[in-house]
C-alpha cells in the first residue's frame, strides 16, 4: 500500500514544529522586558567594605539576581551566570554594597512579574581612570600589585568585563540604569565629571543604547558630596544620591552595614520614579 503525499507533508510539518529555536534568537521581547538590568561600577564602597554582611542580609528575594562578574568558589558561583543576589555581589571577600539594598528595594516596589538583575564590577582604591576605555592600561601599569591582582580577576580590563557581561545580560533583559560609587580617589579632580561622562558615553555606544537613554545614579562619599556634586552639570541624565546620615566606618571613608543599606535604598527611591513606578506606601 502506497502512502499518500499528504502523509509525508504532515510528518515534515510535525518535525519542523518540534525543533528548538536556534540560540541566536534569544528570548522573546516580552520575556526580556521582565528583567531590569543595572550596571554597577566604582571603587571600594561599590565593592562593599569587608565584614559588613550580617545575618539579616542573607535572606534575599529570588527576583533579585546578580550576574557573577568573577568566580565565587565558596558560594558555588561561576562568572557569567545568574544567581540569587546573596551578598557579596562584587567578588569574594567583599561586603555589603549600595547595589544590595538597591535591588531589594526595587523588587519590593515593582510588579511581581519583574525581576531585577545587577552586574557589579568594582576595584578598591581606583580612580575613574580605571574604567576609561582607552586609558585604563596606562593607569593600571602604575598601580600597586594588590590592585593589579583585583584587576586580573576581571581579565585585566574591568571596563571590558562590564561590557562583556552587559551584552550577555541584554540577551535576558533590558538595561535600565547605571549605578556609580567612586570619587574618593579622585578627590579634588575638577575633570572627574567629564571623565565619568566619557565612561557613560562609551558604555552606551558599546551596548548600542541611545544617547542619554539610561540614567546614571552616583552616590555621595561618606560625609560629603565631594567631586560627585558637579556631575549633573556635565551629564544631564545623572542624579546624585545623598549620603547624609548614612553610617560609616572609623576613618570616614567607608560606610558601615546600616549605611550601605540606607544608601542602597536611596538609590532605589531615585530610580523607581525614573522607571515610571511609585514607591509603595508603608503599611
Amino acid at each position: 500500500m502506497k502512502m499518500k503525499p499528504v502523509f509525508f507533508l504532515l510528518i515534515g510539518l510535525l518535525f519542523c514544529c518540534c525543533q528548538t529555536a536556534p540560540p541566536s534568537q534569544g528570548k522573546s521581547s516580552s520575556q526580556k522586558t521582565k528583567l531590569f538590568v543595572f550596571l554597577c561600577f566604582g571603587q571600594s564602597n561599590m565593592e562593599g567594605f569587608p565584614r559588613t554582611i550580617e545575618d539579616q542580609d542573607l535572606t534575599v528575594d529570588e527576583r533579585f539576581q546578580v550576574l557573577a562578574a568573577v568566580d565565587f568558589p565558596s558560594m558555588g558561583r561561576t562568572k557569567g551566570n545568574w544567581y540569587t543576589a546573596v551578598p557579596p555581589l562584587c567578588r569574594p571577600g567583599c561586603g555589603l554594597c549600595p547595589a544590595d539594598y538597591f535591588g531589594r528595594t526595587l523588587v519590593s516596589n515593582l510588579p511581581p512579574n519583574i525581576r531585577v538583575g545587577v552586574i557589579n564590577v568594582a576595584v578598591a582604591g581606583c580612580k575613574i581612570e580605571m574604567f576609561q576605555k582607552t586609558n585604563y592600561e596606562s593607569y593600571i601599569s602604575t598601580q600597586a600589585s594588590w590592585m593589579k591582582n583585583i584587576v586580573a580577576g576581571y581579565g585585566g580590563n574591568p571596563y571590558g568585563r562590564l561590557v562583556e557581561l552587559a551584552k550577555q545580560a541584554q540577551k535576558d533583559g533590558v538595561i535600565k540604569g547605571i549605578l556609580l560609587h567612586q570619587g574618593e580617589s579622585n578627590s579634588g579632580d575638577r575633570e572627574w565629571p567629564a571623565k565619568v561622562k566619557g565612561v557613560y558615553d562609551d558604555l552606551l555606544k558599546d551596548l548600542d543604547l541611545k544617547p542619554d537613554s539610561v540614567p546614571l545614579l552616583a552616590g555621595e562619599l561618606v560625609g560629603s558630596a565631594g567631586v560627585v556634586a558637579g556631575l549633573p552639570k556635565t551629564l544631564t541624565n545623572s542624579y546624585v544620591i545623598s549620603s547624609k546620615g548614612c553610617g560609616s566606618q572609623p576613618g570616614g571613608v567607608h560606610f558601615n552595614s546600616a549605611g550601605y543599606r540606607e544608601l542602597g535604598k536611596r538609590y532605589a527611591e531615585k530610580m523607581l520614579p525614573l522607571l515610571g513606578y511609585k514607591i509603595a506606601e508603608a503599611k
